[in-house]
C-alpha cells in the first residue's frame, strides 16, 4: 500500500465538455454552529482526466496534484459509478 498525504475527494461529474478536464461537483454537510441546523456546502473542482473516461453524472474520486494549469489542481483516480 502507497502510503500519501496528497488529498483526496469524492464527488459527482457536471461537466465534460473540455478535453482531459472534468468539472467535479463535491457537496459537504456540516451542522451550523449557532442553530444546529445541518446545511450542505458545494465546491467546483477543476480536474484533469488524461484519457477522457469520465462523463457527466459519474461519481468519480480525485486526488490533489501539484498545479497543471491555471484552474487543474486535482487529478482522476478512479470512476467509483457510473452514470
Amino acid at each position: 500500500m502507497e502510503r500519501t498525504n496528497r488529498k483526496t475527494r469524492t464527488g459527482i461529474v457536471i461537466s465534460d465538455k473540455t478535453n482531459k478536464t472534468r468539472i467535479v461537483q463535491i457537496k459537504r454537510d456540516f451542522r451550523a454552529p449557532m442553530y444546529e441546523k445541518v446545511l450542505t456546502k458545494s465546491k467546483k473542482l477543476y480536474v484533469h482526466d488524461e484519457e477522457n473516461l469520465s462523463h457527466t453524472g459519474d461519481k468519480v474520486k480525485v486526488m490533489e496534484t501539484r498545479p497543471l494549469s491555471k484552474l487543474k489542481r486535482w487529478t482522476l483516480v478512479e470512476i467509483v459509478k457510473k452514470a
